[in-house]
């Protein structure tokens, strides 16, 4: 299935062109919270099992004539992958890679949906798109094997991993609010048997920056959770980030973004410049 937000927190399954409203189906009784119907879903998945809502008779819309949210508005955690493709370990001439960098959070207030507008904080430092694969955690995960890992997996998504280049630590320069685009939708897990053989494409102002296959991921799908849930546990609706592959560049004001991964979906956002301040106006700069 595809369950994506839809319409200020509904929940639907993608059906062709189609969106079907199943948030009674799925989300049970009650208001979800700010984490979501979906996030509500996954989290009753992992205690209950899974359930295959039947579309028909439901009600039916169609998908142009719906606004997509992203579809976890707060996941427990983002979790990030840093250099985890050679090309990209070579483009930015860096001498380590996730093995021997680990893993770093991002800020889950970060997260913004399909056709929301990545904020450009500062005039004159670069920020950058990375587009990467997500995995959504559908079970508690602690010490799993790299066998064993798709098992706690509920689906995938696209992610779009905005970071500033400067100085200050990655968890920092990769928070900042509306860093982390996440969407349309989720696929889950049974759509996609094989998640380290996806190409992905990431295009800027109509111009292709990154084209990879997920096969080429120094840290594969699963060895990146075995690796995770040994430092962390990781529970249902968290967002591992996968990396991102050489192409990176410099955002702009009036730019989109589209990120196109196989068999998992098209997420584009816009990009805005014009509440930028430049870098030596940000709170907390000590004076010279």
């Amino acid at each position: 299935m595809r369950l994506a937000l839809f319409n200020e927190g509904r929940l639907g399954v993608v059906d062709g062109d189609d969106l079907v409203d199943v948030t009674e189906q799925l989300a049970g009784p009650g208001t979800p919270g700010p984490a979501g119907a979906l996030h509500h879903h996954i989290e009753t998945t992992a205690r209950e099992g899974a359930v295959r809502p039947a579309l028909s008779g439901l009600p039916r819309i169609p998908l142009a004539q719906v606004v997509l949210e992203a579809p976890l508005p707060r996941p427990g955690k983002i979790i990030g992958a840093p250099v985890n493709y050679l090309d990209h370990k070579a483009e930015m001439e860096y001498t380590t890679s996730i093995a021997d960098l680990g893993v770093f959070l991002k800020a889950n207030s970060s997260v913004i949906g399909p056709g929301q507008d990545v904020l450009l904080p500062y005039t004159d430092k670069r920020t950058d798109q990375e587009g990467e694969l997500g995995v959504v955690i559908g079970r508690t995960a602690s010490h799993v094997d790299a066998a064993d890992a798709l098992d706690h997996v509920f689906g995938y998504t696209c992610v779009l991993d905005i970071t500033v280049r400067s100085g200050e630590d990655r968890s920092t320069r990769k928070s900042f609010d509306t860093f982390t685009p996440m969407g349309p939708w989720i696929v889950t897990a049974d759509e996609i048997p094989d998640p380290d053989s996806l190409d992905l494409r990431c295009d800027v102002g109509g111009e292709t920056r990154q084209r990879t296959n997920t096969a080429d991921l120094i840290f594969g799908v699963r060895e990146l959770i075995a690796y995770t849930s040994s430092v962390m546990t990781l529970h249902p609706g968290d967002v591992i980030a996968t990396g991102t592959p050489a192409g990176v560049g410099p955002l702009g004001h009036g730019d989109r973004i589209v990120l196109d991964i196989e068999r998992v979906g098209r997420l584009d956002v816009g990009v805005d410049g014009s509440r930028a301040v430049p870098y030596e106006q940000r709170p907390g700069r000590q004076a010279p």
